[in-house]
């Protein structure tokens, strides 16, 4: 029987499954382990500058190609990496965090080893880890390994949360049966119980025939768990209006003439705010109803019948499904809901963001131009971060082009992880399509947290638009609180050498100041091909900031104040 080391095993599940470049970085209880990614055709060691940018990196792959891996060494490793894992498991993004330990043997006599606590306790960590995953497994067993790596994988694509998988030093070299491989990792959705998946169904289709004025709203999660398609299917069919959240930016396609804007509860545009609170029915699809992703909580729906699709579980008024699953729900729903929706009669949809209008080519850029303008700039298919701060506020008003993929950490949160997150997008653009761009919008300040990833950018020929936003300083940490404090300002670094500074050869680096130097380089025909990485600083004054931002800010801080 043809057998391959346990190590050769992992990296074939992965490939199977579509991921081809490995993040992390080298220690020496994982060395073994990462010898066995250049024995699968394929696949690639991305080499990242620290564990955190290299969890970061891994978030932004699985966004992109459905799933994620993340190798790092016991302790060290593993902890420098837990942020970017939390964040991860908060969002629904499925990245499986593979940690190298020490041996079966080392753990069984309590050796004090380094990158221990010195306690002989050697699971602390995946201890630690099991807090922020959807299930752990430390292989202590050569037997059962295979199938306990095909359970973390299985687990991590379809629930896509954060799992946790160690792997002693001494077990990659064991060898298992080749043929495991022969019978592929079912990555299919368990059917839902049909009795209350017709009960959900049948509720639902009621309360449709009976509204008069209902909406759709897309959040995160419709992306996340792959019901974007069913989604579109279902505001074709009924021509109900549309709307996202912050986090749900790009669930729907935003020049659908059904597509009314982004709500954001007392921060949406008066129009969009008044469309949705107005509604007798509302279907929000995979929502994480965060502060920042419904302007603190101040969602004001006038309607009780509202109906939650999950990934995991359906709430309807409330009532609670426990275990029946959207993606389901919305086939058939979709295949239903015709005969019940024939006396609708199609309500208008608030007007698109007004285009800005004509002003002098020497005009200083400010950022409410800036976000209505950057649409013109976008192409169908782009990959669009922006980072926590003024973009990821700022870009609600652009309007994203067809198949435009947004990312924004609008729940967690964690300033530089776009610094990381862009690598990991650019890898799996490259894998999907090498003409596919990846546009990076981030703070000046938080790129100092995470600047070292571009130099693996650089390393591996991407080719992402580094857009940073020279603000000189923590611009939403001012707006908060502190707006001269010492502690929301940063040492000014030159952003235009960072390229070469990297060893970059073929690059493009420059400054924008004013609103013609934006349209001539953003409507230059090189420009807009991802030929080369290029590095363009955006110069803002310092307390500029998008006007839901500058609304957001007041009502965190009167939050933050609050004594009850």
């Amino acid at each position: 029987m043809s057998q391959i080391t346990l190590g050769k095993y992992l990296f074939e599940r992965l490939n199977q499954v579509k991921v081809q470049t490995i993040f992390g970085l080298p220690g020496d209880f994982n060395l073994s382990l990462l010898d066995k990614i250049y024995e699968v055709p394929g696949m690639r060691w991305a080499g990242n500058a620290n564990e955190l940018n290299a969890a970061y990196a891994a978030d932004g792959y699985a966004r992109i190609k459905g799933m994620a891996c993340l190798i790092t060494t016991f302790g060290v490793g593993e902890l420098s990496a837990l942020n970017g894992i939390a964040g991860s498991y908060a969002e629904h993004v499925g990245v499986l965090h593979v940690v190298g330990v020490p041996s079966v043997a080392s753990q069984a006599k309590k050796l004090l080893l380094h990158h221990t606590l010195g306690n002989g306790d050697f699971d602390a960590f995946h201890r630690m880890s099991a807090e922020i995953s959807e299930t752990t497994a430390m292989i202590t067993d050569i037997a059962n390994a295979p199938a306990e790596i095909d359970r973390c994988i299985r687990t991590t694509y379809v629930t896509q949360r954060t799992v946790y998988l160690g792997l002693p030093a001494n077990l990659v070299d064991l060898m298992v049966p080749a043929s495991l491989l022969e019978t592929p990792i079912d990555l299919a959705l368990k059917p839902n119980c049909p009795e209350s998946e017709s009960e959900v169904i049948e509720t639902i289709l009621d309360m449709v025939k009976n509204a008069k004025n209902p909406i759709i709203i897309a959040d995160a999660c419709a992306s996340r768990h792959n019901v974007k398609k069913e989604t579109e299917q279902l505001i074709d069919i009924t021509q109900f209006p549309a709307f996202t959240t912050p986090m749900g930016k790009g669930s729907i396609n935003e020049k659908h003439p059904r597509f009314g804007g982004v709500y954001v509860g007392t921060l949406s545009r008066p129009e969009i705010k008044q469309a949705v609170e107005s509604a007798d029915l509302i279907l929000s699809v995979g929502a994480l109803l965060s502060d920042f992703n419904t302007g603190s909580f101040s969602y004001a729906y006038q309607t009780k019948n509202i109906v939650e699709f999950h990934s995991d579980h359906m709430k309807i008024k409330n009532a609670t499904f426990q275990g029946v699953q959207m993606k389901f729900v919305l086939e058939k729903l979709i295949a239903k809901i015709g005969d019940y929706i024939k006396d609708y009669k199609p309500v208008a949809v608030p007007a698109a963001v007004p285009a800005n209008k004509p002003v002098p080519a020497e005009t200083p850029l400010k950022q409410e131009w800036l976000w209505n303008q950057l649409g013109n700039f976008l192409q169908e298919g782009d990959i669009v971060l922006t980072e926590t701060g003024t973009s990821a506020f700022g870009i609600n008003q652009t309007t994203f082009p067809k198949d435009t993929y947004g990312i924004s950490q609008v729940l967690w949160g964690s300033i530089g992880f776009t610094g990381g997150c862009v690598l990991g997008a650019a890898f799996a653009a490259e894998e999907i399509n090498p003409d596919k761009r990846t546009i990076l919008f981030i703070g000046d300040g938080s790129l100092q947290l995470t600047v070292q990833e571009i130099s693996t950018l650089i390393r591996w020929n991407l080719k992402p638009y580094l857009f940073v936003l020279n603000n000189n300083g923590y611009t939403i940490e001012k707006l908060i609180h502190g707006p001269t404090a010492q502690y929301n300002e940063i040492q000014g670094w030159n952003h235009l050498q960072i390229l070469p500074t990297f060893g970059a050869k073929d690059y493009e680096a420059v400054r924008v100041a004013t609103t013609g130097e934006w349209d001539k380089l953003t409507t230059d025909k090189a420009f807009n091909k991802n030929s080369k990485i290029r590095m363009i600083e955006i110069m803002l004054p310092v307390m500029d900031a998008p006007s839901n931002l500058v609304a957001q800010a007041q009502l965190t801080a009167a939050i933050n104040a609050k004594q009850d």
